[in-house]
């Protein structure tokens, strides 16, 4: 017992301490830079990527005032239980990024530079490449489009064959009378080879007689975002 109390624990230099942190918050600001380039949503959070920076230099502080203590690392780790976090991330991706600047702070923390830097490195090399590829984009070209017809009107056979003419499938997805009962409005799922064929869809829609209100609105930029 008096061995261990004897026991002087060798501090760690201020200087190294120091290069902790400046890695710790130049590699998660890679990351956060990253992230903000590769975005895709409308729900774009400037917290979140605040988050990245500053949650990389708080695990950097905890692995550093850690260090090789086991008793210490019970202790912070049993303290930290007692904060609830609730925030909720709609986008899993929003998570892996923020376990990314995590994992760099610790990185950092315990001194393993190489492997903070390289890390980061091939982090942001995969983010990048799957943002450029078409990796895990599951829809090609979806569209709906919606139109009115009259009651009782010829137009909604015409119509089905301009979208058999002009699109890969096709598939009614809602059917509902408009104009107290005078038309009908009608919403169809269309899947289309190119990108530009719902220019020649729309103008073969809207030269049916009868038919208005011709709208076509393109999924794929509306869903997967």
């Amino acid at each position: 017992m008096q061995a261990f109390l004897s026991y002087s624990f060798e501090p760690i230099e201020w200087q190294v301490t120091l290069l902790s942190f400046v890695v710790a918050f130049l590699l998660s600001s890679v990351i956060a830079i990253m992230y903000e380039r590769t975005f895709h949503g409308l729900s774009y959070s400037r917290g979140l990527v605040q988050s990245m920076v500053l949650g990389s230099i708080i695990s950097c502080l905890l692995m550093i005032a850690i260090g090789d203590n086991i008793a210490r690392g019970i202790g912070i780790v049993g303290s930290l239980a007692i904060i609830r976090f609730r925030t909720n991330l709609r986008d899993p991706r929003d998570l892996v990024f923020l376990f990314a600047s995590l994992g760099v702070g610790v990185a950092s923390g315990v001194q393993s530079y190489p492997t903070a830097i390289i890390g980061t490195l091939i982090f942001c090399l995969v983010v990048f490449v799957l943002y450029i590829s078409p990796f895990g984009t599951r829809r090609r070209h979806d569209g709906l489009v919606r139109f009115q017809i009259p009651y009782g009107s010829e137009a909604a056979s015409q119509a089905a064959a301009v979208m058999q003419s002009n699109t890969k499938s096709f598939v009614l997805v809602a059917m509902r009378n408009v104009a107290q009962g005078q038309a009908v409005d009608y919403a169809y799922q269309v899947k289309i080879a190119h990108p530009n064929d719902n220019v020649t869809l729309i103008q073969e829609l809207q030269s049916v007689e009868g038919i208005r209100g011709v709208t076509y609105t393109n999924q794929e930029a509306t869903v997967e975002v």
